[in-house]
């Protein structure tokens, strides 16, 4: 019997999100896809966010075991991992916002 090797998925990422009026977390941010589909961006450890989504944008620490969770109640496309988000979605507090 031939096994498929199973994906290495670390046991936690850190999220995009948008906080409301409270600093309480409002909603996941996702990234709409070129060909329309919704792309929930995750990233393994704190500098590697920052890096890639800026020094001041808002983030949650999720448990990957929970992220069926969150697509059930926000779907989502496909996952990747320590991926750039867009210029236009990152917060930097250094320039005050790019």
């Amino acid at each position: 019997m031939t096994r498929e090797p199973a994906a290495i998925q670390p046991p936690v990422a850190y999220l995009p999100c948008k906080l409301d009026d409270e600093d309480e977390v409002d909603e996941i941010l996702m990234v709409q896809m070129a060909d329309g589909a919704v792309a929930l961006m995750g990233y393994t450890a704190l500098d590697r966010f920052m890096a890639c989504c800026g020094d001041a944008h808002p983030w949650v620490l999720y448990q990957t075991a929970d992220l069926a969770d969150l697509k059930a109640v926000k779907p989502y496309d496909a996952a990747y991992l320590d991926i750039p988000l867009p210029p236009q979605m990152r917060l930097m507090s250094s320039d005050g916002g790019s």
